[in-house]
């Protein structure tokens, strides 16, 4: 898909009235953060989804304590994955995960993160378009989807994610460093990364002097986050990348990532 080039509103209200019906009939993607935030899941589960699975949708939407963008997102998920088995439906996830919109697509990244049945190695396979999708909030949700199924499953994650982090994308490669942020944003912390951050050095060391601002801003962060509990660690690895590899990116990621320790 190409990148959206429309420029959104700065805020809600400013979101008007043409633009949100079509982000709640799932005619065009949302532009910025702004504008996914505003879309209305039930309208665009009425407008998207077949009659057949709307109404399991919505109540579980209506059953959420905290209706956050992101937990409706994954209730949606989980009730499509679950709905769409019991009716032995295999076309519904091939039709949503190449969908106009980009909340329609983040459906189905949840829809592979819900599946009980397959194996990691397998639910990496199939999430890998959507960490690789020019929309920004689809390739958030998609390590999202995962993240439970890493945490659990680290010592199989770790040497796929590290032939991603070799990937000709930058988006792949930057989910191979962001799935596995020891604290990470809106989601579980993986208590094992931030007890033992070594364990993540085989995707790190080929990312510490990437091209891409993303990947570097995410190598940052997860050092950032790991300096909170293994200060040591990020201390001496950033020394060693400075000796090491003396780039102008290496250098962005090592300011970055000793920043709360700076402090």
């Amino acid at each position: 898909m190409e990148e959206n080039k429309r420029k959104g509103a700065k805020s809600q209200k400013d979101v008007s009235d043409s633009i949100l019906e079509q982000l709640n009939n799932g005619l065009i993607e949302s532009a910025n953060l702004t504008e996914w935030l505003c879309i209305d899941h039930v309208s665009l589960i009425k407008n998207v989804l077949p009659t057949a699975y709307q109404e399991d949708c919505i109540n579980s939407i209506e059953d959420l304590k905290s209706k956050s963008v992101m937990s409706m997102i994954k209730s949606i998920g989980d009730v499509l994955c679950i709905s769409s088995k019991q009716k032995n439906d295999k076309k519904l996830f091939d039709q949503l995960k190449t969908h106009k919109s980009d909340s329609v697509r983040c459906w189905a990244a949840y829809i592979i993160g819900s599946d009980k049945e397959i194996s990691l190695y397998k639910k990496l396979e199939l999430i890998q378009p959507f960490a690789a999708d020019s929309h920004f909030g689809v390739r958030e949700i998609s390590w999202m989807a995962v993240r439970e199924d890493i945490d659990e499953n680290l010592d199989i994650a770790i040497p796929i994610l590290q032939i991603w982090s070799k990937s000709d994308n930058p988006n792949i490669r930057r989910f191979s460093s962001e799935s596995i942020r020891p604290n990470g944003v809106w989601c579980r912390k993986i208590d094992k990364l931030k007890a033992n951050p070594e364990i993540a050095l085989p995707i790190l060391q080929n990312l510490k002097s990437d091209i891409s601002k993303y990947v570097q801003d995410s190598v940052a962060n997860w050092l950032n986050d790991a300096s909170k509990t293994k200060p040591e660690f990020v201390t001496a690895l950033c020394r060693k990348w400075g000796q090491e590899s003396p780039t102008k990116e290496t250098d962005y990621i090592i300011r970055r990532a000793l920043r709360s320790l700076k402090k």
